[in-house]
């Protein structure tokens, strides 16, 4: 058994919307100017901790407790504040505090995150035009369930007097603290598009808006409060599990390199993932389909991630130098996992946002089609009907979904289920070490994905295909 004290807060809210993201960011800003805050995301989100990493230039990792079970989600979090060498963690929330699996279960919730590592809870409420009311709602939240962790509240978008006029009341009637409170404001602005936010690169001034947001909330929070919550959560603690490790002739060789495409177009990854291939012996080499002109030489395998390929559709088709590198490539047996904005890449044709049809690389027979909705969001399980470089026949992986546009491509080796439905589709295409489609894999849930996978590129290498 591994014990840590690791001080640790939550910020959660009723419902998205609340200003979770702006308020998180402004605290880590304010936490990192007087100490050596680490930042997490709960559930599968990858343009929020991209703010968070803006912010405190650390990686910031995803915490899911639909993906992994209570002992390496807690491992996954210590290990974090260990490598960064944290005296404070910060977990954004995700939804509402209690919205989990299909909208009717906590599986996944903040709440199932918050009870399993142990995190006190800072809510965050939005109490524009609202007052007395806002306890009452509070109240609401934490009966709902016995064992949840609130211990605090931010009341956003209010006045000081009405901050003020509250705080005595809620901290009598509900015994938790109120932090503080944050105006109404324009300092700050996180302008969004279909995936969510936008990312941090592409906001004007961001640093500047995030800069002045945290002397705002240094006015009007009190940290001391935050901090003292912080430091009483109990200890963090979990039983090392028995997780492969490198084997010592790849590690640090330089022999295992698996090429990450890394640009505007293709940017979601979680961390864990690309820690764990490190681990398992791979040097990660970054390349970029849209500006860079072929692959980088000496490649193992492919792991191409999701991201915006449909606003850069264009350079990216011109890239022809590009696509011909990826293609040969695969087409020569280089193990190549895809996923969503990856896999639209790959087609043959790839409509953009404009509605404009571009030629793609051509890997995946068919067209990457707009359709102006969501088409799928949340979680799955696929379980693979073929052998695939991710694993043998019946391999069952949990997923993550969420994404705008389609497949004209009707092949699949998989079957996705929904979980809580009885809603069942095939996805994920297949031509020798090609395996594409739009969900997103997490490593940690089962390692034997990455480990099949390193095992792939490792052949792949050492001439065995």
């Amino acid at each position: 058994m591994t014990e840590m004290k690791m001080p640790r807060v939550m910020i959660a809210a009723p419902g998205s919307g609340s200003g979770k993201t702006m308020i998180t960011c402004g605290l880590l800003e304010l936490l990192r100017r007087a100490g050596r805050p680490i930042s997490f995301k709960c559930g599968p989100d990858y343009i929020d901790p991209m703010f968070h990493r803006f912010v405190l230039n650390i990686p910031s990792r995803n915490l899911d407790t639909f993906f992994t079970a209570p002992d390496r989600t807690r491992s996954l979090m210590g290990k974090a504040c260990m490598k960064e060498e944290a005296d404070l963690a910060v977990i954004e929330g995700v939804m509402g505090y209690y919205d989990g699996l299909g909208g009717v279960s906590v599986r996944g919730s903040s709440y199932e995150l918050s009870v399993q590592t142990g995190t006190p809870v800072i809510l965050v409420v939005n109490g524009r035009g609202m007052s007395l009311s806002i306890a009452a709602l509070i109240r609401g939240f934490m009966d709902m369930y016995p064992d949840q962790m609130i211990r605090g509240v931010i009341l956003n978008r209010v006045s000081k007097v009405v901050c003020e006029r509250l705080t005595p009341i809620i901290e009598e009637k509900l015994g938790i603290a109120v932090i503080g409170y944050v105006p109404e404001t324009e300092m700050i602005c996180f302008p969004s598009r279909h995936l969510g936010l936008m990312m941090p690169e592409e906001i004007v001034s961001l640093r500047e808006q995030i800069q002045k947001f945290a002397s705002l909330l240094e006015e009007t929070l009190d940290i001391r409060k935050l901090k003292k919550i912080a430091e009483a959560a109990e200890p963090l603690n979990w039983k090392e599990d028995p997780m492969h490790v490198q084997r010592p002739e790849d590690a640090g060789s330089g022999k295992l390199r698996i090429g990450v495409a890394m640009d505007a177009a293709f940017c979601f990854y979680y961390e864990d993932n690309l820690d764990f291939l490190r681990e398992l012996g791979a040097e990660i080499v970054y390349f970029s389909p849209l500006t860079d002109a072929a692959l980088p030489e000496n490649l193992s395998g492919l792991y191409m991630g999701g991201g915006y390929p449909e606003l850069h559709g264009e350079q990216l088709s011109q890239n022809a130098s590009m696509k011909q590198s990826i293609r040969e490539a695969v087409e020569g047996g280089m193990p190549c996992l895809a996923e969503c904005g990856a896999f639209m890449y790959l087609h043959e044709a790839m409509e953009d946002a404009d509605g404009r049809f571009w030629p793609m690389v051509g890997l995946v027979p068919g067209k990457a089609v707009k359709k102006g909705r969501l088409v799928r969001f949340g979680y799955a399980v696929l379980t693979s009907e073929t052998d695939t470089i991710l694993g043998p026949k019946g391999l069952q992986m949990p997923v993550h979904e969420f994404h705008y546009w389609d497949t004209t491509c009707e092949e699949g080796c998989f079957e996705a289920h929904k979980p809580l439905t009885e809603r069942r589709w095939h996805c994920m295409y297949q031509k020798k070490q090609l395996l594409a489609g739009f969900p997103h894999f997490y490593f940690q849930a089962d390692e034997e994905m990455a480990l099949h996978y390193v095992e792939a590129c490792r052949n792949y290498a050492d001439g065995y295909l």
